[in-house]
């Protein structure tokens, strides 16, 4: 009786053993399939994003995968039918039986969403690995000064041209024209009384033109004032880029496609230091006059500031602002130089003498400095459009005009001008105006110029940045053992 009370007692003992021993192994079992599932959605999203666009990565440093390949279309099946792909092969090894029985994209992100925002931040990170902590620091003081000077520059160019010192300058000498002529009538009416009919000796001022001879370089300048501010400034031997976009071919023309919400939202930065790294970043690799694109719009920087779909109109409009920036630097030079002040007034004058009209001196002074300081910002901004430098402050030593020479600007604008090493150069006074530009027309300009020089110059003519996939949240269920269903989900980013 003992004997088999024993062996009962084991045999209990054993079963619920062996139960344990079974518990454990299909749980190291399932332990092991989970492990393998997570192990092959990982292989799966880190395969998948090794496909980022390799033409994108070559021309601007950003990893972005192409959602739509070749065909113009987003699909995120095909993209999730490639990440399945390579989680397959990791599924089938060892024993475990693991098969997919569904699985989606819970979650995904795309350049242009959030306003352009994940575009922007993948492009300030790239230059703050490039540059450095010290490179950033660098970048703000050497811009922070210059961009006061420009704005306090372009106000007073803006100024000078509403204050009209031109008409001034044209209602005083016709209102002298006036006189002029009734002063005549009077005279040859006084002389038809007496019978004098010997009036060849009178002086004809019907026409303003003085009594004696001064040369006036106010009609000169109001002439060249009417001609076209390129063929002034621009090389005629470089010539000027006459490419046009349509823009409903531009990103900023259409419709963009939106990603699907992620947990962890894409965060806004607003910061100063940002917004000069992605400044930096756009004329680092954006062309300009100087430095023409390969494709679609060749002045892509100016496109940044000007925002016209067409290389001549925003060249027009960015020499326009140059033009402003450095009347403003010019004339506040003239006012504040004892010396050239002395020829202004003397000359102007001269010229109210010569007219009789003595009062005027003030507004023909007023035309005189209006005028130098236009002549001398024309030879500035030829110099520029040279490849040149011309400083931000100009002094006796670096101005290039005189006041003699003013009335003659034409015939040698090449000869006069002249190049200042310590200056700065048609690419930096560009950066200076972009830094007035608000971010949201930066990021959006942009856009529209790396997509537009993608299609142009890689031969994939329908590239969206819109279809371009920065983060992904993938979630598949996988069935183990034909017994236990697992649910898994995971996320990649190239941030």
């Amino acid at each position: 009786m003992k004997k088999g009370s024993i062996t009962v007692f084991l045999a209990l003992i054993l079963s619920l053993l062996l139960s344990l021993v079974c518990t454990s192994i299909e749980s190291v079992r399932m332990a092991a399939a989970r492990t393998q599932i997570l192990s092959g959605l990982d292989i799966g999203l880190y395969s998948l994003f090794g496909q980022y666009d390799r033409e994108f990565l070559k021309e601007y440093d950003l990893f972005f995968l192409n959602g739509s390949g070749s065909s113009g279309t987003l699909n995120l099946a095909a993209v999730y039918d490639d990440m399945e792909s390579y989680m397959k092969p990791v599924l089938k090894q060892n024993s475990q039986k693991l098969s997919i029985v569904q699985g989606g994209l819970s979650g995904y992100r795309l350049a242009t969403d959030e306003d352009g925002e994940v575009f922007y931040r993948q492009a300030v990170s790239y230059m703050k690995d490039t540059l450095g902590s010290q490179g950033v620091q660098k970048l703000i003081q050497k811009f922070q000064e210059k961009k006061e000077r420009v704005e306090e520059a372009e106000k007073a160019g803006t100024q000078a041209e509403e204050n009209k010192y031109l008409e001034s300058y044209d209602s005083e000498m016709d209102a002298a024209a006036q006189n002029s002529q009734e002063a005549e009538q009077q005279e040859e009416s006084g002389n038809l009384e007496s019978g004098d009919t010997d009036i060849s000796s009178g002086e004809d001022l019907s026409d303003g033109k003085p009594e004696e001879k001064v040369e006036n370089p106010i009609p000169v300048l109001k002439a060249v004032r009417n001609m076209s501010l390129l063929d002034l400034v621009v090389p005629a031997e470089k010539g000027i880029s006459e490419n046009r976009v349509s823009k409903s071919e531009l990103l900023s023309g259409r419709n963009l496609e939106k990603g699907m919400e992620m947990p962890e939202p894409v965060k806004t930065d607003g910061s100063y230091a940002s917004s000069l790294l992605f400044q930096q970043y756009l004329m680092d690799k954006l062309g300009c006059y100087t430095s023409p694109a390969p494709g679609g719009l060749k002045y892509q920087t100016e496109y940044l500031l000007c925002g016209k779909t067409s290389d001549r109109e925003n060249l027009k409009s960015v020499a326009r602002r140059l033009l402003l920036v450095r009347e403003g630097v010019n004339a506040a030079f003239l006012i504040a130089d004892p010396a050239k002040r002395a020829q202004m007034h003397g000359l102007a004058l001269a010229i109210a003498s010569a007219f009789l009209i003595p009062p005027a001196a003030v507004v023909i002074e007023a035309a005189l400095l209006f005028c130098w300081s236009f002549g001398e910002s024309i030879l500035d901004l030829r110099e520029l459009f040279h490849g040149g430098k011309v400083p931000l402050i100009k002094n006796s030593g670096n101005w290039q005009l005189s006041l003699d020479n003013l009335a003659h600007i034409l015939e040698g604008l090449d000869s006069q001008r002249k190049s200042d090493e310590n200056g700065m150069s048609y690419e930096e006074y560009l950066q200076i105006l972009l830094l007035s530009q608000s971010k949201r027309n930066k990021l959006q300009r942009g856009m529209d110029m790396v997509e537009c020089c993608i299609r142009n110059t890689t031969g994939q003519k329908e590239f969206r940045l819109d279809h371009c996939i920065e983060a992904i949240e993938a979630s598949v269920d996988v069935r183990a053992n034909r017994k236990k269903t697992f649910t898994v989900t995971k996320q990649f980013s190239y941030v």
